[in-house]
């Protein structure tokens, strides 16, 4: 058996087998853990139990790359830097992978269960344990907050979630004039409103929500505008930033309320150049 650190062809191919078995998972298909196992043993060396744990090491990265993971496999943490490169090799040369996977979800659009917002992590009593820190570090350090900004699909389908949502729950308070005036705000005037959804409370207020959404975890960072920021802070009464994580799988749902210095860190990520 082989034994020392994983080389980055070792790394490179189980990375590319547990992305086999996660398609194959979120479009519902079956798929033989033991017989990947094997086949990497034979590829690599390792033994079975070395294999497994690198794929619980996987699913522990993939997290902060916000990405969904395999659920047979639980995170196992310290993860290596040379995986975490190969992670990120691979989303690299995948870029169609990032694009496809809110369609990959096992239910349409239209069957989601009703979301309920829960709780935002900043206003929770306990600190983030240090398996989290872990997943933050690994976000931060790859930028998947960039990474989530770029991608147009994955922001279209946090957009049309928020938008049926904000319409059913006002049908479900009684107020059906009121959700046919919902309107998808970035879908028909552009982004530049610094929200996306123009929405109302039950008693008729005005309720603005600019959406972000991510497969990974709650905790997971993201970009927002000078432009955002500038609405939330004229218009702190009706603007709500509306968080959709775990998109991929079972999504989950919290509202931040302006000012957002008092529930994340705001830094600056780039600069307006102008000549004098």
């Amino acid at each position: 058996m082989a034994e020392g650190p994983w080389t980055d062809e070792e790394n490179d191919a189980i990375v590319a087998d547990y992305f086999d078995m996660l398609a194959d998972d979120l479009c519902g298909r079956a798929y033989n853990k033991a017989a990947h196992n094997r086949a990497l043993q034979a590829r690599t060396g390792r033994s079975r139990g070395s294999v497994e744990f690198k794929h619980c090491n996987i699913s522990a990265a993939l997290l902060g790359f916000a990405q969904p993971i395999l659920t047979g496999y639980l995170p196992r943490y310290n993860i290596q830097d040379s995986l975490k490169e190969a992670i990120n090799r691979w989303l690299t040369h995948h870029p169609e992978w990032i694009e496809r996977l809110p369609r990959a979800a096992p239910q349409g659009m239209g069957e989601r269960p009703p979301l309920f917002a829960g709780v935002a992590p900043t206003l929770r009593n306990a600190p983030p344990t240090e398996e989290e820190e872990q997943v933050r570090a690994i976000a931060r350090h790859f930028d998947v907050a960039a990474r989530d900004e770029r991608n147009r699909t994955l922001g279209t389908a946090g957009e049309e979630l928020a938008f049926e949502h904000e319409k059913d729950s006002l049908r479900r308070a009684g107020r059906g004039d009121l959700a046919k005036q919902v309107v998808w705000t970035s879908r028909e005037e552009g982004d530049g409103a610094g929200f996306d959804i123009a929405s109302f409370t039950p008693d008729g207020q005005p309720r603005l929500l600019e959406v972000k959404t991510t497969n990974g975890p709650d905790r997971t960072p993201f970009h927002i505008s000078q432009n955002e920021l500038n609405v939330a802070s004229a218009q702190r009464e009706e603007w709500h930033l509306f968080r959709l994580y775990n998109f991929a799988r079972a999504p989950g749902l919290f509202e931040l309320r302006p000012p957002l210095e008092h529930h994340v860190t705001l830094t600056a990520t780039s600069f307006r150049a102008g000549f004098d």
